[in-house]
């Protein structure tokens, strides 16, 4: 797809469209077209997540004065998480924009979370870098508004695992577990898929770029499974 029509999407111009091409280039693409001058998305990525970060900090920093430094750091967590990642680079399509290898392309890489999740930090990058640090927080609090304000309200949990704990031993101790499936990728990008079973029954499936981060994917399937009960 065009790249002028993400730029519509996400209300951002690029001065350098070499500079959002790079963030749509991933790593299995560049691999195997060999195009000289041509880079991944993957120093894009590197510098998105740490402007994200701060982006999010100040954020909670400004606004919440009386909140104590512990807080704050769960409720960054819960907006910079891959899902939260993931979630918005869904919301803008972006995955219809990215350049994948074969490879990639035919085992469902577009749509993959870890992908989604990194080629998202990369275009939080790649504004940064077109646009300096006001405009990639102008994106960042634009696109990211709903899971800021329902993190900020509590509406969201930081902790998907203890929420679920809780609400399982209200009425005494419940046996829970989470075991690994499987594990995909090579070892800078691994993911990794995890079951969580409640007395010996699958409540709940997730996937993550580490263990915790697929045990509370999983976690937080299970809560929405008994929301839906």
């Amino acid at each position: 797809m065009n790249s002028c029509e993400l730029q519509k999407i996400i209300d951002y111009r690029f001065k350098n469209d070499k500079t959002l091409q790079t963030a749509l280039n991933h790593s299995s693409y560049i691999n195997e077209s060999k195009m000289p001058g041509e880079e991944s998305n993957e120093r894009l990525e590197f510098l998105g997540d740490a402007i994200f970060d701060a982006i999010i900090s100040e954020y909670l920093f400004t606004r919440l004065r009386d909140s104590e430094e512990g807080e704050l750091t769960k409720k960054r967590a819960a907006i910079v998480r891959e899902s939260s990642l993931a979630g918005c680079a869904e919301k803008i399509g972006l995955g219809d924009f990215l350049l994948l290898g074969k490879g990639e392309e035919n085992t469902g890489g577009r749509h993959r979370k870890s992908i989604l999740a990194d080629a998202m930090e990369a275009l939080i990058g790649a504004v940064y870098v077109d646009g300096g640090f006001e405009k990639a927080k102008d994106l960042v609090l634009a696109l990211f508004e709903d899971t800021i304000q329902g993190v900020v309200s509590g509406e969201y949990c930081s902790d998907y695992k203890t929420a679920l704990q809780e609400k399982l031993q209200v009425n005494g101790d419940v046996s829970i577990s989470y075991v690994i499936e499987k594990e995909e990728g090579p070892d800078h990008d691994k993911l990794f898929y995890v079951r969580l079973l409640v007395g010996g029954g699958v409540m709940g499936r997730g996937t993550g770029r580490n263990k915790k981060a697929a045990e509370q994917d999983a976690a937080k399937d299970a809560l929405l499974a008994l929301e839906s009960n």
